[in-house]
């Protein structure tokens, strides 16, 4: 990353691929993360298919690009995004690369685009394959993504999910050295990211880890200045 204060962000969107009605939350999750200075969306326009996308690139400001499919069988906006991301690359002017897309053909690309030490975030739908959602720094799901208007879950059901995450926890605990038993939540929360990047708090109901960790029963926490501090309990 760059001495800026946000990072700088090249988002590339496979319209093929994501339905245009979650565009402006995927939008909103992208400005929380960086800078969306470059943000192209692309497809095959003539497609009716893609119709539900005229607004969309309107209202966010996104730069429509029209691959045309010569062929049958032959995706030209997977080529053309490839073909992009790799000029944006070598422009050097980018900290990190959001590809929004479910398909698993992006594998190759966000390989190579971390081979040049890039960040690179994929948001993409439940149905992505586990090897694709592996490949990216952090992978971040559709689903998880709130909507405004959505009814926050009863606190029941939220503690009921959040016993699901505890093995991520215990793994993280595995890898950290610590004398006392406690860790900082930031450290869990990377080595937990760093082996499993589509993992989110708010696939078990909570909008952020702390909150995730204060609801799991088999752990303890305290607060140590600004640090929040987390253990196994005995």
């Amino acid at each position: 990353m760059s001495d800026r204060d946000r990072p700088l962000l090249a988002v590339l969107v496979d319209a093929d691929n994501v339905p245009a009605r979650h565009a402006a939350k995927i939008m909103r999750e992208v400005a929380a993360i960086g800078e969306p200075a470059l943000r192209r969306v692309y497809g095959d326009w003539s497609n009716e298919a893609l119709k539900g996308w005229k607004e969309p690139i309107h209202q966010l400001g996104l730069v429509a690009h029209q691959e045309t499919a010569n062929s049958r069988g032959k995706n030209a906006t997977d080529i053309g995004l490839v073909i992009h991301a790799m000029d944006i690359l070598h422009s050097g002017r980018f900290d990190a690369f959001v590809i929004v897309s479910s398909d698993s053909d992006f594998t190759a690309l966000v390989n190579r685009l971390r081979e040049d030490g890039l960040t690179v975030i994929g948001i993409g739908e439940r149905k992505t394959n586990e090897a694709l959602r592996n490949v990216y720094n952090r992978f971040i799901l559709i689903e998880n993504i709130p909507d405004p208007d959505a009814p926050e879950q009863v606190v029941e059901k939220k503690t009921e999910k959040a016993s699901k995450a505890l093995p991520f926890f215990r793994e993280a605990f595995d890898r950290i050295d610590s004398v006392d038993d406690w860790c900082n939540l930031g450290q869990i929360g990377q080595a937990i990211q760093a082996r499993h990047p589509d993992f989110d708090s708010r696939t078990y109901g909570f909008s952020k880890l702390s909150a995730l960790a204060n609801a799991l029963n088999k752990l303890e926490t305290k607060k140590t200045g600004n640090a929040l501090l987390v253990r196994l309990k005995e």
